[in-house]
């Protein structure tokens, strides 16, 4: 029998038991009538006792509904019915079959305080019915009594030790379940706890983002546009003091070519202000696509590869690595000279990676010069990125014998 089902038989018992033990000891008692001397005024006592002790029945079973406990009600109720109980034992000691329910009410219709005397009046009744019906009859019957009165106080000492013992084991119960809701209670905010500090953490990450994407945009516009445009006045200032027209046109076409070249770095720093690639296409498609149109416009062989099972990625997490790639393959074209670039995305349960590897002239990693206030994006800055979603960057690279270049962060799927 589980715990769960203890409860609901031992309810059942309470209700309906009574009325079977009662049931129960009027047919042996009807059945004893005469042969333990019943007079007719004894037997209509008994039949009223009985009519009572129905009806008490009946009242208990709808009050029993509105208690969870002992209450006064229930101690009320119990003493009402011992009394029936030892009336009718004391007519016929086969009543004794109704009293017995005394033994196993005690302990959840009386307080503490009141459940040895009830067991106690119990053991009395039960007593009497043992040596034939009370009154005892002579010095013989009166030891009788004692003796099997005092076996059933034995058996109230059993019955109140097993009913303290299952007081105590539903107070503990009680008392662990109290401390499971307090400890999931506990939990359940510190989920939202985290939760919220997940959200902090997120807009926090976007606002450093959009800070590092100013710092990265004016490093960019000082590198190429600005210095194209300082390039193309120095051209034009030039041009205005040429001696002859053939020497103007030799300017004015290296000023053009400066102003093209400072136009195509204008519309890409333009391109990498937002992620326009993740607009409509997931993390992989746009690093497809990236690496596909950078191929075709440097010459340079790329190729791309997935790996793992493709998961969809939060968009800070997706456009943090979709930066690293646009950064190291304009590393890769600015300064590696290589004639191969390969990019792996790989999803490895928690962790994505990103893994860009060319065959270029390579260089010393702790030769590297920091960067200044004003200087490109670079190694610092990819490392950087990746630092601040909880991932990493990782080097490899050896004059002459190429670059590999690793981004590994956790893998933060996309919040619906």
């Amino acid at each position: 029998m589980t715990q769960a089902e203890r409860p609901e038989r031992r309810a059942f018992f309470d209700l309906w038991g009574p009325y079977a033990l009662l049931a129960v000891g009027v047919v042996t008692a009807g059945g004893s009538a005469h042969a333990v001397g019943m007079t007719p005024a004894a037997i209509r006592v008994a039949g009223a006792l009985v009519v009572v002790s129905l009806l008490l029945q009946l009242f208990w079973g709808r009050a029993a509904r509105e208690w969870s406990g002992p209450n006064r009600t229930s101690t009320t109720l119990y003493f009402v019915r011992w009394a029936l109980g030892f009336g009718l034992t004391w007519l016929n000691p086969f009543f004794a079959f109704y009293a017995v329910t005394g033994y196993y009410s005690a302990a959840r219709q009386l307080t503490r305080r009141l459940m040895l005397t009830g067991l106690f009046l119990t053991a009395l009744t039960m007593a009497g019915s043992e040596i034939g019906g009370m009154p005892p009859r002579g010095l013989l019957w009166w030891l009788g009594f004692v003796v099997v009165f005092g076996a059933n106080l034995g058996l109230v000492a059993l019955f109140n030790r097993f009913n303290v013992q299952e007081q105590e084991q539903a107070r503990t119960q009680a008392e662990v379940i109290a401390e499971l809701g307090r400890t999931n209670a506990a939990l359940q905010r510190a989920l939202d706890e985290n939760a919220a500090l997940h959200a902090q953490l997120l807009v926090q990450a976007r606002e450093a983002g959009v800070a590092d994407e100013r710092r990265r945009l004016a490093a960019e516009i000082h590198d190429t546009i600005a210095q194209g445009l300082t390039g193309i006045i120095a051209q034009l200032q030039v041009v205005a003091n040429a001696p002859d027209l053939a020497v103007a046109r030799t300017h004015l076409e290296r000023a053009s070519t400066l102003a093209r070249h400072s136009l195509g770095e204008a519309r890409r720093s333009v391109h990498n202000l937002a992620p326009v690639a993740l607009a409509d296409d997931g993390l992989p498609q746009a690093l497809k696509k990236t690496v596909a149109e950078w191929g075709e416009r440097t010459g340079i062989r790329a190729e791309f590869t997935v790996t793992g099972t493709h998961e969809q990625l939060h968009d800070e997490v997706s456009a943090t690595l979709l930066r690293i790639a646009q950064e190291a393959l304009s590393n890769a074209s600015r300064h590696a000279r290589a004639a191969r670039v390969g990019v792996t995305l790989s999803f490895m349960g928690d962790e994505v990676t990103l893994d860009v590897r060319d065959d270029g002239r390579g260089f010393d990693p702790l030769a590297v010069p920091a960067r200044t206030g004003t200087g490109g994006f670079g190694l610092d800055g990819m490392r950087a990125r990746a630092e601040r979603i909880a991932g990493s960057l990782a080097v490899e690279s050896e004059p002459g014998h190429g670059t590999a270049l690793s981004a590994r962060v956790p893998l933060v799927r996309h919040a619906p």
